[in-house]
């Protein structure tokens, strides 16, 4: 494969409609030459688009879509894709919709996709996208940390069941604390174009689309209209480390692995566009999903007029201060509204309590 597949994740916890939502989207020509993964074909009533077996575990759709199961594990499963695809064995893929389990925790899914050196050269993640019941939401949200972590690492959420239940202000309050850079949309809004096309890796150009993957301008919504009083969970947040100044590659990289070895497992996920001083006119992507980082993306110009460093984190269990802090430390610049910034631009080699090194 000459270019990389984008892969969109379609996940959400147990009732919040994914069948449903997948049935309607595998309907749509928007769709043809586009790869199914599901866990087992009984769980996905696809029997009005069936035509024929390629195989025993993979099935082509009268819309033009491909359908498989998980076998094994997700890694396997996608390196026999590689190799099919590379044979001949399969058509064209313009994408592929990996559907999660409810109870899945998408971190570990989006971490096979990132690190897997084969897979990498492969792939690349077009989305995710979380769907979110509505008449059910809240009280899930409330119980369950996997259906936080699914809304929280989200491009694109979906409502559901919109039609039964009104959405409440506290719902929509918890999901914008948990995820205010996704954009939200109704089961009846969503389009094949809206939720698949919305990650970093932009199908019809095939270039980064850093600007609408980031949205970091989001954050500053969030915080404006929401802040940090009415979070619904206080462990999990997101914030934008906004900087001018550059950093350079050799304190970069001693900055992203202090954030993966004493934050790793918390880092729901990292992602944005760093000025770095070797070349401030070509700007680096990062990604990442708790200690995985994706290898970093050299851009050939910054995507908008504005050439600042702009990381959006969401984060558990994380005060926004100790990654300011440590970023600050590392580019001899405090953040300019980072908390306490006189005491850690005086003291920078400090062990703060929370056990910061910066």
């Amino acid at each position: 494969m000459t270019q990389p597949i984008p892969l969109v994740v379609l996940t959400g916890f147990l009732g919040a409609g994914k069948t449903t939502l997948l049935n309607r989207l595998l309907g749509d020509t928007a769709l043809s030459q586009t790869l199914v993964i599901i866990n087992e074909f009984g769980e996905i009533p696809l029997d009005h688009l069936f035509v024929e077996a390629l195989s025993g575990d993979m099935m082509m759709l009268s819309s033009g879509c491909l359908c498989c199961t998980i076998r094994g594990d997700l890694a396997s499963t996608l390196e026999t894709l590689v190799e099919r695809r590379k044979n001949g064995e399969i058509p064209h893929l313009d994408r592929i919709i990996l559907e999660t389990t409810g109870l899945a925790d998408p971190a570990p899914i989006l971490q096979t996709i990132m690190a897997h050196p084969l897979l990498l050269m492969n792939f690349r993640l077009g989305a995710v996208v979380t769907l979110l019941d509505a008449v059910n939401g809240l009280d899930t949200l409330t119980h369950h940390v996997e259906a936080r972590k699914q809304v929280a690492v989200a491009d694109r959420i979906v409502l559901t069941k919109t039609d039964l239940a009104p959405t409440s202000p506290e719902l929509m309050a918890t999901i914008a604390s948990l995820n205010p850079t996704a954009l939200l949309l109704t089961a009846h809004e969503a389009t094949p174009v809206q939720l698949l096309d919305a990650g970093l890796y932009n199908p019809d150009t095939k270039k980064p689309d850093v600007r609408r993957w980031l949205n970091a301008e989001a954050i500053k919504d969030h915080h404006h209209h929401h802040h940090d009083k009415n979070r619904h969970n206080a462990q999990i947040r997101a914030f934008c480390l906004s900087s001018d100044v550059c950093i350079t590659p050799a304190s970069f990289d001693i900055f992203t692995e202090l954030l993966r070895a004493m934050h790793g497992p918390n880092l729901l996920r990292v992602k944005g566009i760093v000025k770095m001083s070797d070349n401030p006119a070509s700007p680096v992507v990062i990604h990442a999903v708790q200690h995985i980082f994706h290898p970093p993306v050299r851009l050939g110009q910054w995507p908008d007029d504005d050439h600042r460093t702009r990381i959006v984190f969401i984060v558990q269990n994380i005060e926004p201060a100790t990654i300011e802090a440590t970023w600050a430390a590392f580019t001899g610049i405090p953040i300019a509204d980072m908390a306490d910034a006189e005491s850690y631009r005086n003291n920078p080699l400090k062990l703060q309590s929370g056990g910061l090194l910066a």
